[in-house]
């Protein structure tokens, strides 16, 4: 058994020791080490063998880090934790809601209205797009979707709720209101077909990466077009649910022709960039065969 120094990244002190043999893990490492520290669960903990090193997997063998009698391991408090599904939840939730009250209790918003206004068609058909796109999105969170990491900090609730309950109610604000003028039947009909057709491409790219994964492992392999055709923008880029989630928005904006639409939109695109860039990255680290004719998140450009 070797015995190692547990040493706090925050506050530079011990935290005491921990006994471990050398075919232990990090995640024995956590185990350990939380039940000395109640507050430092599993899930708070970030494990590095250097005080501005990278965090390390779960899997990763203390006879792999070549520790020894006396060495010091580091743990970063991460802080309080919430769980990934419920973070989902909580933030995709918000925006069903909060866009039905719009439509179904206008005069909360637009003080008091002539009986006779009616929403528009068109602003009928956005109410629906929104509402498919996000109880899409919970039953995906429910019955989908498959999370490498259990939890994320709990600041995080707050700050992705802000962005989709905010631009939600930017949005519901402009469609939904008496002076809404619709956009040209080709507009809408443009806006709709992409807007499905995109719906569709995202839903299929999120099955095919939940097939990739066997319930309950970390296996990791290159995403690869199944039989669906849909799928087959895999063959571009290495994030296309994220390609689809743009296509969708920028349908639902070039329906609506809403500017608000259109700038969360972007909003968004800009966001799922960095992801998907970091993502692709990654990819290309991970695995030496990795298909070099893909981009990122938009075909033959970024």
């Amino acid at each position: 058994m070797l015995d190692i120094e547990v040493i706090s990244v925050a506050e530079n002190r011990s935290l005491g020791k921990i006994y471990m043999d050398e075919e232990a893990t990090v995640k024995n490492i956590k185990l350990d080490i939380a039940k000395q520290h109640n507050n430092l669960y599993v899930e708070r903990q970030s494990i590095r063998s250097a005080v501005k090193g990278k965090d390390l997997k779960d899997n990763v063998t203390v006879k792999s880090l070549k520790l020894h009698n006396g060495s010091k391991i580091y743990v970063k408090d991460l802080g309080p934790q919430i769980s990934w599904r419920l973070v989902f939840l909580c933030e995709y939730l918000g925006p069903l809601i909060l866009y039905l009250i719009f439509v179904s209790r206008p005069w909360l918003f637009y003080g008091s209205k002539d009986k006779t206004w009616t929403l528009s068609r068109t602003a009928q058909i956005a109410a629906i797009c929104w509402t498919v796109h996000y109880a899409k999105r919970l039953l995906e969170t429910i019955f989908v979707h498959r999370f490498s990491h259990s939890t994320m900090p709990l600041r995080n609730l707050f700050k992705n709720c802000g962005y989709y309950w905010g631009f939600t109610a930017y949005v519901a604000y402009h469609t939904n209101h008496p002076l809404f003028t619709p956009p040209m039947f080709s507009f809408v009909a443009f806006g709709l077909t992409m807007f499905v057709i995109c719906e569709l491409g995202n839903l299929s790219i999120h099955l095919l990466l939940r097939d990739l994964r066997p319930l309950g492992t970390k296996i990791r392999k290159i995403p690869v077009p199944n039989c669906n055709i849909l799928t087959r923008l895999y063959s571009l880029v290495s994030c296309p649910n994220y390609t689809y989630e743009f296509g969708a928005w920028l349908g639902f904006s070039i329906m609506t022709s809403c500017l608000p639409a259109l700038i969360f939109a972007g909003a968004g695109m800009f966001q799922m960039t960095i992801w998907a860039r970091e993502k692709h990255r990654n990819y290309r680290k991970e695995f030496a065969d990795y298909p070099k004719q893909r981009n990122a998140i938009i075909p033959f450009i970024l």
